[in-house]
């Protein structure tokens, strides 16, 4: 499944702008394409209770396996700050990228970070969990 990143970032800046930050007013969102080529997403849910939130990654995760999916080639992730501008490199946190390692090859699975609407970083899950439990 070959992913389109520019697609792929505007999906979690639309994804974004829907999370539930109101504590750290950061807000982030994730477009992960599944084997299917299908895309879902997922926006960050915070919570007063910290523990009890999840990422936009792991909600995006969580969704595609609540419909049948559990392999998956590709994320872009994007951050915005209060202010609404992005946040360059906003990366997958670890727990985040434990739980892509689960149900993704690590050598070919893309994470694309957005810098701007139009420009991105890209990276392998192995680049950003060398050495991964799975």
């Amino acid at each position: 499944m070959e992913a389109n990143p520019q697609e792929l970032v505007q999906a979690a800046l639309a994804a974004a702008k829907r999370a539930y930050a109101p504590y750290s007013r950061f807000r982030v969102g994730a477009a992960l394409v599944a084997a299917s080529g299908r895309v879902y997403t997922g926006a960050n849910v915070e919570n007063a209770s910290y523990p009890c939130g999840i990422c936009a990654e792991r909600a995006a995760v969580a969704r595609a396996v609540a419909e049948g999916e559990t392999r998956f080639a590709a994320v872009a992730v994007a951050g915005l700050k209060p202010d609404d501008s992005i946040a360059a490199d906003c990366t997958p946190c670890g727990l985040c990228r434990q739980t892509l390692r689960e149900f993704a090859a690590p050598d070919d699975f893309k994470v694309y970070v957005a810098s701007s609407e139009s420009s991105w970083r890209e990276f392998t899950l192995a680049g950003l969990l060398p050495e991964s439990f799975g």
